[in-house]
């Protein structure tokens, strides 16, 4: 029998089992850790990350659509102040901040609504001469359609017109709840432009001082890259803003001066129709160009029509390869090919 006096090195065998013990608990955690893989590890800490990411943009997007009014008004206000704020700086180098947002603003909304005023007094006025020339222009069509090469019988046009009558008839009462709720929208979009022009008011003056006070609120070690990123991308969205201005005005002087050139009726109202048509991407010029080619056609027949049509072809063209890329590049700071590779993609 063999005694371990305390305080001396352990026995050889006592050390050996440790060490076997030892090397069994380090072999089978090596096993685990080539079982699990490093890979593997930081795949699914990427995917929870990912997920929680995931989820609280749901709940972000679910929220705007509960707040829709709101976000819409919140919208609208900013594209308003990166309109408007360079005005409004440049009113300040020789007035007072508050003045000047009060000049900037008021001039821009009474500008705004007189311009439309005119349109509305233009079209009032040229309503009856508009509504002769359309039954005269409807005639010729008439009478195109059914000469050469098109042949179309009278009775298919009688009949044509008959059901075009039959179905106003039988969905009356559904343009009729249309043009209720169409009210009740009427009130939600005065209810959006009053609080996206209060909101707009005080972010010219004060936007700054808003941003300061909310990234206030986020954690010290957060703010200055939260505020970086915040600059970076309103410089990118001020940018785009202006840039689509310029292009809508650009078209609509382009279509205006073509449309008074060929004498087509209501110029004016269908040249402010395509800088706000311009707006909506893709489909917003192709639309107002249309509705000036019905125009065209009713009024001035179908030579005009065809031309006022040829102008929707080149107005696209030179919009898409030349007006977007040069002023975008400008705008968002990118070089004018990876604007037009963009645009073309």
């Amino acid at each position: 029998m063999r005694f371990v006096v305390l305080g001396s090195r352990p026995a050889r065998g006592v050390g050996a089992v440790a060490r076997a013990r030892s090397a069994r608990t380090t072999g089978q955690r090596a096993g685990e850790g080539v079982l699990v893989g490093r890979g593997l590890t930081v795949g699914a800490a990427y995917a929870w990350r990912l997920l929680v990411v995931g989820v609280v943009a749901y709940a972000g997007f679910v929220m705007l659509g509960r707040l829709q009014l709101v976000a819409v008004a919140l919208f609208l206000a900013l594209v308003v102040t990166s309109v408007l704020r360079p005005l409004v700086d440049l009113l300040a180098r020789w007035l007072p901040r508050v003045p000047a947002v009060v000049v900037g603003v008021a001039g821009s909304l009474m500008a705004v609504l007189g311009l439309l005023a005119l349109v509305g007094e233009l079209v009032a006025s040229e309503w009856g001469r508009l509504g002769r020339e359309f039954g005269g222009g409807v005639g010729r069509i008439e009478r195109w359609l059914q000469g050469a090469p098109f042949h179309v019988s009278p009775t298919v046009m009688s009949n044509l017109q008959g059901k075009v009558g039959s179905f106003v008839s039988a969905h009356r009462s559904a343009l009729v709840s249309g043009a209720v709720s169409g009210a009740g929208r009427l009130v939600e979009v005065l209810t959006v432009g009053a609080l996206a022009l209060f909101c707009s008011v005080f972010f010219i003056h004060s936007g700054d001082r808003l941003w300061f006070w909310f990234q206030g609120g986020l954690p010290r070690r957060a703010r200055d890259a939260f505020g970086r990123a915040g600059g970076a991308a309103w410089r990118t969205f001020a940018g785009y803003t202006r840039g689509i201005v310029i292009v809508a005005a650009t078209n609509a002087v382009l279509v205006g001066t073509a449309l008074f050139v060929l004498r087509v009726p209501l110029a004016l109202p269908l040249t402010l129709l395509e800088f706000f048509a311009a707006f909506v991407p893709l489909v917003g010029s192709p639309i107002a160009l249309g509705v000036a080619t019905v125009v065209a056609l009713a009024s001035r027949g179908p030579v005009i029509a065809i031309v006022v049509l040829a102008l929707i072809v080149v107005v696209g063209q030179i919009e898409g390869h030349v007006l977007h890329p040069l002023v975008m590049s400008w705008a968002v700071r990118l070089h004018p090919v990876v604007v037009a590779v963009s645009v073309i993609a």
